[in-house]
Order: structure tokens, then C-alpha cells, then sequence
């Protein structure tokens, strides 16, 4: 069985990002989204509200399922038995940099391999930071999430549409 791992902060979760996942569902038996708790960044989403949206999101896809990681990425895949790593590519300079932590993880463990997914162009412009810059201004943001995440978003920055 093919377990691959999809991981991120996803704070907040986009289209962008389901469409990786959607994709990714597809080459994969198995396909873990990774939510990483990085407790030195300042999320806009906790863990918990982070997990569960993308629970929402991709409920509709059978063979995915929603875990959470702290430390490192090939760390967590001993222990949920994943060898592939799903990447998103928006543009050259995202390769750049995830060429390097690809390589880097190889040389932990060269049984991983990574697989590079370019975005759609739909989405290649679209970033959770994008998003949080939008809703922080009340700007509208209904074509970056799911619509049941747009009003979560701008409670974030006490803003009501």
C-alpha cells in the first residue's frame, strides 16, 4: 500500500490546497494530510480548528484522512508507514526551496520520495497568506476558500459580511 503524506500548515486551508489533495488522492492508496503544529508560529487557526476544516473539505474523498505532527516530517512518516510526499508548486521559486527540504529528507531516509504536483492554474497565484491579507481588510474572499470557512475567517480579524 501506497501511503503518501501531504503536509502544511494549511492556516487557513484554500482551494489551492484541495486541489492538491484531490490530485494527490488519486496517485496515492492512502493519502494522509499533515497538519504541522509549529508552536513557534503564530497561527491564525488552532490545530484543532485547522484539522477539522480540512476534515470538511475533504471529507468527500475516501482514502484521505486528517493527522496532525509536531518536529519532523520523516519523523511522522515512520510512524504513520508514508513514503511519498506530495508538494504543491505555485512557481520557480517554490521549487527552489522544496527542492532543497526534498533532498534533505532523502538523506534522512532514502526510502522517501517526493512528488512535486505544479498547482492548477486556477489556483497558482493562491496562498494562505493571501487569504489572510484579503480577509484582514474585509476583502472578498469567496473565490480563495469553501464557503463554510469564509465567515470563520473573517472572525478571525472581527470583520462580519
Amino acid at each position: 500500500m501506497k501511503v503518501g503524506i501531504y503536509p502544511g500548515s494549511f492556516d487557513p486551508v484554500t482551494f489551492g490546497h484541495l486541489d492538491i489533495i484531490e490530485r494527490s488522492a488519486k496517485i496515492v492508496d492512502e493519502l494522509v494530510v499533515g497538519v504541522l503544529n509549529n508552536s513557534a508560529k503564530n497561527s491564525l487557526f488552532s490545530l484543532e480548528e485547522r484539522v477539522s476544516m480540512i476534515k470538511e473539505m475533504t471529507a468527500h474523498i475516501p482514502n484521505v484522512r486528517v493527522g496532525c505532527f509536531e518536529g519532523l516530517l520523516v519523523d511522522y512518516m515512520k510512524k504513520i508507514n508514508a513514503t511519498i510526499i506530495i508538494r504543491g508548486l505555485r512557481a520557480v521559486t517554490d521549487f527552489e526551496y522544496e527542492l532543497q527540504i526534498a533532498q534533505a529528507n532523502g538523506v534522512q531516509n532514502p526510502e522517501i520520495e517526493t512528488v512535486f504536483l505544479t498547482s492548477s492554474l486556477n489556483y497558482s497565484y493562491l496562498s494562505s497568506t493571501i487569504v489572510k491579507e484579503f480577509a484582514s481588510y474585509g476583502g472578498d474572499i469567496s473565490k480563495f476558500v469553501p464557503e463554510q470557512f469564509i465567515d470563520r475567517i473573517y472572525a478571525k480579524y472581527n470583520i462580519t459580511r
